[in-house]
């Protein structure tokens, strides 16, 4: 009789703790699931706000550099001041652009090497590739673009007589997105793999 209410109470002890198992495994989900749709909104409103402000910027860059043609040729009478605002335009365009690009994976990039890695390589090699961006971004864009903001800032340009380092703050700015990109792609892959080992 104590054997049989031992084997009985190892399977209620059992059955107890499988159903713990699936209670925290629920509950993990739905953490999983709420910084799931955390990040992706995230992601998804500064992909909104990075494409916007380079729509916007390149209705004006055409604008600006269509009137400077027919001041130049029509008028000949060439805007100066439409000229350096397309310079400023198009200097915030390339990085905002370039961090939009990045966003959405696609800039160039020589894969043939890391898709004849193993698996588990691959995904190295891509954490990799974006802490090396990161470290570009952090280092040339972060700090070199607020120093040479802060050095061009005493500079006026010649025809808007405002400091050119308004055209430099674009670069910490932009790293400000690469960043979290950056964050975001680290992320995303290792959800991927996490996703790939629970199938296995």
């Amino acid at each position: 009789m104590e054997i049989f209410e031992l084997y009985i109470y190892a399977k209620l002890m059992s059955s107890l703790q499988q159903q713990n198992i699936y209670f925290h495994r629920i509950v993990f989900s739905i953490h999983e699931l709420d910084e799931v749709i955390f990040v992706e909104t995230a992601k998804k409103w500064i992909d909104i706000v990075l494409g916007r402000i380079c729509v916007a910027l390149f209705t004006l860059l055409v604008i600006l550099v269509s009137w400077q043609v027919i001041t130049r040729l029509i008028l000949h009478n060439p805007s100066l001041i439409t000229e350096d605002l397309a310079k400023y335009s198009f200097v915030w365009l390339v990085l905002f652009g370039g961090a939009l690009v990045f966003g959405e994976r696609g800039h160039l990039a020589v894969v043939i090497v890391k898709e004849k890695l193993p698996r588990k390589l691959r995904i190295g090699a891509e954490i990799l590739i974006e802490l090396l961006t990161a470290f570009f971004a952090i280092t040339v864009l972060t700090i070199g673009g607020m120093l040479a903001t802060e050095i061009a800032w005493n500079q006026l340009s010649a025809a808007l007589q405002i400091p050119i380092g308004y055209m430099y703050i674009a670069m910490p700015l932009s790293s400000f997105f690469i960043l979290f990109y950056c964050v975001y792609n680290i992320y995303d892959v290792i959800k991927k793999r996490n996703n790939i080992e629970l199938l296995n």
